[in-house]
């Protein structure tokens, strides 16, 4: 029987284990070694934190059922972490009640890798990326733009919010912490850079993107415009194999229409059920899969071949991919 106090502990050790490299000019990097057989696991899961409510304590359930079975590594957020309006100090409740207290399965003490999402920014953003959370819970891992290094597996976080325009010139009401972000196209030219020289010095076998907001959706909020124009042609021309984001309260596999890339959607830890699709996709044959309801998503990778499976509340498989480097992409 695992206590809070036991399952604490396993994660401080496992906390230990994962090492932090970084070099100046660079993005951060963390290095999460791949297991003895050479595979990497992980599971995805975005736009969550209500405080088990709208079936949160439900798909963090089953995210443990099927994180022990596939010998999860770590945990990937799409952002959106904690709602309505992120934190509002690194000493908010709503952090444990939210995080700690919900994802309480053993096979879920593993490192968590998040990124920021806009409604995260709707509150004290630089509280999510502070170490205080991470002696609260050391499983927390939260940076605005930075590499999970998995041997075989390169991640690369991106901080999508700042690229989109409409947050400064169409608020909606809401008031976004731009503090560390005093100049927008700075910031959004500086990140692209870093990104870029980052993809291009990986020698991964498989290179993945996450961000919160999608490039390719037929969800609520569609695609995002900055981040085709500004981000895309820079995964297109770095080999870039996955790109994995939340905001849309759904799960989604689109295909991009003119290269390999792959494009995830896996916002659907809490609530969900919106009961819309944009009728503008530009190519209803790219959609693989869409499910407008609360699910997460997993993925495992080998040196050959990668498996991407869509799940629903009940842990059922809604949806799998499966890839094979040898087949130059193809998929079944």
């Amino acid at each position: 029987m695992y206590t809070r106090r036991s399952l604490m502990s396993l994660c401080l050790l496992i906390c230990i284990c994962a090492t932090v490299v970084v070099t100046n000019g660079e993005l951060q990097k963390f290095i999460e070694p791949a297991k003895s057989d050479g595979s990497v696991s992980f599971i995805t899961i975005g736009d969550w934190g209500r405080r088990g409510s709208f079936n949160q304590s439900i798909v963090a359930y089953q995210m443990g059922r099927i994180g022990e079975k596939i010998d999860l590594d770590f945990v990937v957020s799409t952002g959106d972490n904690f709602y309505d309006n992120g934190l509002f100090s690194e000493h908010d409740p709503n952090f444990e009640q939210s995080f700690s207290d919900i994802y309480t399965a053993p096979s879920l003490q593993k490192q968590w890798y998040s990124v920021l999402g806009n409604h995260d920014y709707r509150g004290d953003a630089e509280a999510q990326l502070s170490s205080v959370l991470r002696e609260i819970d050391s499983r927390w891992i939260c940076l605005r733009s930075f590499i999970v290094d998995a041997e075989l597996v390169e991640i690369f976080f991106v901080d999508t919010t700042p690229f989109v325009k409409e947050y400064y010139t169409e608020a909606d009401g809401h008031t976004y912490d731009w503090r560390a972000i005093p100049s927008r196209n700075s910031y959004v030219k500086s990140l692209r850079l870093d990104l870029e020289a980052s993809l291009k010095r990986s020698k991964a076998t498989w290179k993945i993107v996450v961000g919160h907001h999608a490039m390719r959706s037929i969800g609520h909020h569609g695609d995002t415009k900055e981040l085709v124009e500004e981000l895309l042609p820079i995964m297109k021309e770095n080999g870039v194999d996955l790109y994995m984001n939340g905001h849309d309260h759904c799960l989604q596999h689109i295909s991009d229409e003119d290269s390999p890339i792959q494009f995830l959607t896996s916002g659907a830890g809490s609530k969900a059920w919106r009961g819309d699709v944009d009728p503008m996709t530009n190519n209803p044959k790219s959609v693989k899969f869409y499910y407008d309801g609360q699910g997460f998503m997993s993925a495992r990778f080998t040196h050959s071949d990668a498996e991407i499976v869509f799940y629903d509340v009940f842990g059922e498989v809604l949806h799998k991919w499966v890839t094979s480097k040898r087949l130059l992409h193809s998929s079944v």
